[in-house]
């Protein structure tokens, strides 16, 4: 984890992405119909709804995780255990004696 997040930041980021995904989902059903027109379009076009899911996907998923680090709820840490460090054993050697 690169940065700690405190709870005021979270709350602010929350309020921001929560804002976005209901701009990003209050325009995807206002504008459905010209949306759906532009979607069957084929070509290119085909690859709009496939970026608009990207977009939903991000812009929501940065809501739910700030919600969830301003609620204090985070991903249990693992345990770290030390393991014993093996001790180096002496290489043996094949000898001929004749």
């Amino acid at each position: 984890m690169a940065h700690e997040m405190t709870k005021k930041q979270a709350v602010v980021r929350m309020i921001g992405f929560g804002a976005a995904s209901a701009a990003v989902f209050g325009g995807i059903f206002l504008f459905a119909n010209p949306l759906t027109e532009i979607f069957s379009r084929g070509g290119m076009y085909a690859a709009l709804p496939i970026a608009t899911v990207f977009l939903v996907s991000y812009v929501h998923g940065g809501f739910a995780s700030n919600l969830w680090t301003a609620l204090g709820i985070t991903a249990k840490q693992p345990a770290k255990t030390l393991r014993p460090t093996a001790t180096k054993r002496p290489e043996v050697r094949a000898t001929l004696n004749a």
